[in-house]
């Protein structure tokens, strides 16, 4: 059987797994499930030296899923003592992207070490 480049590309998407961070709405199953179109499970864990604050969602189609005008984003700290509890997800390739677009511009995504050792995405605040 024959596959075009298109599905080709489309199954490596889907087999290549990235670990994100979450500490805010994404562990919604709500979210997820409207997202992703599944429940995913996560781990517990922690991200050092940071802190969390609120801002203020305007973005409709975020609002309709999330359901909360204020949600929570990352900031890097300067107190070392400083940590967020969140979850560990295990996300495809395609989920990421889609995650992409559902994070509204005040957020973007970096690599960093959780407590568990492991490298995670996470969004976190967009500085210019």
């Amino acid at each position: 059987m024959a596959y075009s480049i298109i599905e080709v590309e489309k199954n490596a998407m889907e087999k290549t797994i990235h670990l994100l961070f979450s500490y805010g709405t994404l562990g919604s199953e709500k979210v997820q499930l409207e997202n992703y179109g599944r429940i995913v499970k996560g781990k517990r864990d922690t991200l050092a030296g940071y802190r969390l604050d609120k801002i203020q969602i305007t973005e409709s189609s975020v609002l309709a899923k999330s359901q909360l005008e204020y949600q929570p984003i990352a900031i890097k700290s300067e107190n070392k003592t400083d940590f967020i509890e969140g979850l560990l997800f295990e996300i495809t390739e395609s989920e990421l992207v889609i995650t992409d677009h559902y994070e509204v511009s005040q957020y973007h995504r970096i690599r960093e070490t959780v407590g568990s050792g492991k490298k995670a995405w996470i969004y976190v605040e967009k500085i210019e």
